[in-house]
């Protein structure tokens, strides 16, 4: 098991100084987000250091930076720091944080919210098991709000993630309304690989008995499960809880 203290693997870095030495540190600076009204000479110098070093650039509006921005200094540069947002299926997994698995994920809109999910609060990546041409590829791109370009989005068999897991050992834990514990009752502070499958059919037996933990999310309704980006958000705030 890795440090239970580890942070987030990507983090946020505010106001143009310090983005500006971010970049002149040779640190990993991913994506610079700036203001797009903001025509001052010393945003320019940055926008240009940052295109230089190959940085994605995306322009906001005063709306943008208010919603993106998590502290002072958010209202003209904001820069996203962390590893590089592709790898494979190994690399991501040896990252040490929280990666999902979304085994026989069955709706590109579904994908896409929970791509979004697992980046906002800080996963590893995300990989899923299900054939998607590109056009639904893109749906999941557009539907994920622009978080599928900030992390790893992979594409492989469930199988294949398992054998690899196992593996390393990391961590499995499978979040199934067959489970047995609660989410609390379950260290998420770790490697861990969390497999969740589709509304309709759930995950198949032969992958449950490869996952050391079988995780529950209380219901109280009439309805019998919740939607996948409503249970990715439990056990995704759950661990932050834990890291915390």
């Amino acid at each position: 098991m890795s440090d239970h203290g580890a942070v987030p693997v990507r983090s946020q870095l505010a106001g143009i100084q310090a983005i500006a030495r971010a970049l002149e540190a040779q640190r990993d600076v991913r994506l610079l987000l700036f203001a797009a009204h903001d025509d001052s000479p010393e945003l320019a110098q940055l926008v240009a250091l940052a295109q230089a070093r190959g940085v994605l650039l995306w322009r906001g509006s005063p709306g943008d930076m208010r919603r993106m921005g998590r502290g002072p200094d958010c209202e003209r540069a904001i820069a996203l720091l962390g590893p590089p947002p592709t790898a494979s299926v190994p690399e991501l997994l040896a990252r040490g944080g929280m990666c999902w698995l979304l085994h026989r994920a069955g709706y590109p809109s579904n994908i896409g919210f929970a791509v979004r999910t697992a980046e906002v609060s800080g996963a590893d990546g995300v990989i899923v098991d299900a054939q998607l041409n590109h056009e639904q590829r893109g749906r999941v791109d557009h539907v994920s709000m622009g978080a599928s370009r900030l992390l790893p989005v992979l594409y492989a068999s469930t199988e294949q993630v398992l054998d690899i897991a196992a593996e390393r050992g990391i961590q499995r834990v499978a979040i199934e309304d067959v489970g047995s514990h609660a989410p609390w009752q379950v260290d998420l502070r770790g490697p861990t690989l969390c497999v969740i499958g589709n509304e309709h059919s759930g995950i198949s037996e032969a992958v449950l008995a490869r996952c050391e933990h079988k995780i529950r999310i209380p219901m109280a309704g009439f309805v019998p499960s919740y939607n996948v980006q409503a249970a990715m958000t439990a056990i995704a705030v759950e661990r932050l809880r834990q890291l915390a």
